[in-house]
């Protein structure tokens, strides 16, 4: 072989290695970290949606609302859908997170639940109340409490209330703080708890028709699609978003979650 021929081989080996290389890295999947229940059924389908604009997901599960953000921070998630704005707000502010929402996803009205009692007003004074331990969560449901006439927080307390923000509580009520995941696992220890409703899900409770009371759709708790600030400006972002924000998924939505869940899109 003479030396143009060996450089013509050369160049040609070197870009099939090129191609089969931007090949495989075309089709490395997208880890996408979400919660079960809801969020894994919905990214189920977006999955479905996001293969025919060429994007390969892998769904990854996690039981609690602490971890999707740690590993999306470590590298080991491309990007996460689980959580909303000010539970984002507060884990970047209180554990330096460099991740950025880049799109909307669901809401997921937060429902009232008891084994005790069928309505609020029934509540006994100095009933056990659960409510999520990390601060966005509970102070959604303390902002809940309010709304609904069962207690009164302090001028200027916000979506960062906590039970310490309490300054009218006509029954008495004592606010139990658990982890969100276990509170529907506790219902029977407590007169009533709070459930978020991809945890009401997961045990078998229907928000529509086993929640005492619901918390207002109007709210500024709509979930979100994150990712590393590196990566926002990342071409699959956009595809990723867009997967999401279909016709498709509004309509399974809409169709599976029957108004338990809706699109916040």
């Amino acid at each position: 072989m003479n030396k143009r021929s060996l450089l013509q081989t050369t160049l040609a080996l070197a870009l099939a290695a090129g191609f089969s290389a931007g090949v495989l890295a075309s089709e490395k999947a997208l880890k996408i970290g979400v919660t079960a229940g809801p969020h894994a059924q919905i990214f189920e389908q977006v999955k479905k949606v996001a293969e025919k604009d060429g994007l390969k997901i892998q769904v990854v599960e996690f039981s609690d609302y602490v971890q999707p953000n740690a590993a999306l921070a470590a590298g080991d998630l491309d990007a996460n859908a689980y959580q909303h704005k000010p539970y984002l707000d507060a884990q970047v502010k209180d554990r330096g997170y460099k991740i950025v929402p880049v799109g909307y996803t669901v809401n997921f009205p937060i429902g009232l639940y008891s084994k005790k009692v069928k309505k609020l007003e029934d509540l006994k004074e100095g009933a056990k109340f659960g409510i999520p331990n990390d601060p966005t969560n509970g102070g959604r449901v303390l902002l809940v409490l309010q709304d609904k006439g069962l207690i009164k927080l302090k001028e200027g307390a916000g979506l960062k209330a906590t039970p310490l923000d309490v300054v009218g509580n006509p029954k008495k009520l004592k606010f139990v703080e658990l982890d969100a995941a276990q509170l529907a696992r506790s219902l029977d220890d407590l007169d009533a708890a709070a459930v978020n409703t991809n945890f009401a899900l997961s045990a078998g409770l229907n928000p529509k028709t086993d929640a005492i009371a619901q918390e207002s759709a109007k709210s500024p708790y709509v979930n979100l699609i994150a990712v590393r600030e590196a990566d926002k400006s990342q071409a699959w972002v956009g595809k990723l978003v867009k997967a999401y924000q279909s016709e498709e998924i509004r309509k399974f939505i809409e169709t599976q979650f029957k108004g338990a869940v809706l699109p916040g899109f």
